[in-house]
């Protein structure tokens, strides 16, 4: 989750009489997120934790818990009326998200997406944590989405590229490189938006080289093992020609093949200079990282970093 410095508030039930920790929670997520109301399938209580961040007009909430369930209903959205659209990406447990036009199951690793002026129940079976993307309606539209959120919406199963852009926003939301809060904020509806193309099939509608960016290191970097890892791949990923891949990571000043190469090398050297590989021979190290070979690892190495594999180890 982003930097310590972001934090608009925390909130927690552990250290509230058994007792009050709903009303406790109620409040706090009147106050902090959205009106809702709370029921505990738990004979400890609700036992939930939750921490809010802002980037920009986009805030985040990190949010665990045990079983239970909150619930929007028309009540509270008349009451306490909030305009905006969720994105709720559950990253442990399981949970079912009913609203007026059906019910969605969710696990661990898909993301709902949801417009909070419209009733709904969200019910977690277990244990649980998701992180909670909460973007203004009417910027949602504008960037994201221009029809909105006529219904709920799940991603994260439809094809493989809408799973893997589910995975690049789990790691934004998790990753201390967030510290940027504009550059966060733009990477996170750049994601939003690539998977609202993706499930729409429609043409892709612009989006910021920053964004795109951002969403390309964040594959190739879960990915340097993979030795057939190359720029046609992460621009499918992406959304983009090879060529227009080219022109974002220009603006980087290198290029793709570049890029994977430097990071491979960096990865391999942090591992050889780190301790503990007496026993991990170079050619273990060259395979972990992605390369063809170990004469092929070896050589640029030493043109990177003046040294052979051998040498940095030791």
């Amino acid at each position: 989750m982003p930097a310590a410095a972001l934090m608009i508030s925390a909130g927690t039930t552990e250290d509230v009489d058994p007792r009050e920790r709903i009303g406790f929670w109620e409040d706090y997520n009147r106050r902090a997120l959205v009106g809702l109301s709370c029921t505990s399938y738990s004979e400890r209580g609700l036992v939930a934790r939750q921490a809010n961040y802002r980037l920009g007009d986009v805030r985040l909430a990190d949010i665990s818990g045990n079983a239970h369930a909150i619930e929007r209903t028309p009540q509270v959205a008349r009451s306490a009326p909030k305009d905006s659209v969720f994105a709720s990406l559950l990253v442990k447990g399981e949970a079912v998200f009913l609203h007026e036009h059906g019910c969605l199951a969710a696990t661990a690793g898909d993301l709902v997406v949801y417009d909070t002026r419209r009733p709904y129940l969200f019910g977690f079976s277990s244990s649980m944590r998701q992180f909670l993307v909460d973007v203004p309606r009417e910027l949602f539209v504008r960037e994201c989405m221009a029809d909105g959120v006529p219904a709920p919406m799940l991603f994260g199963r439809g094809t493989a590229r809408e799973g893997e852009l589910v995975v690049g926003l789990r790691s934004l939301l998790e990753s201390p490189a967030a510290a940027d809060p504009q550059g966060a904020r733009g990477a996170v509806l750049g994601v939003l938006r690539l998977l609202a193309d993706e499930r729409s099939g429609g043409r892709p509608a612009p989006a910021g080289h920053r964004s795109r960016l951002i969403i390309a290191e964040d594959y190739i970097e879960r990915h340097l093992h993979d030795a057939s890892l190359a720029p046609d791949e992460v621009a499918r990923v992406v959304g983009v020609s090879v060529r227009h891949l080219g022109r974002i990571f220009e603006t980087a000043g290198t290029t793709p093949s570049r890029h994977i190469l430097e990071r491979r090398l960096q990865r391999a050297h942090e591992e050889l200079t780190g301790g503990g590989t007496a026993r991990t021979t170079i050619a273990d190290v060259a395979h972990r990282w992605g390369f063809s070979s170990q004469a092929h690892f070896a050589r640029h190495f030493r043109a990177r970093f003046g040294v052979t594999p051998t040498d940095a180890r030791a």
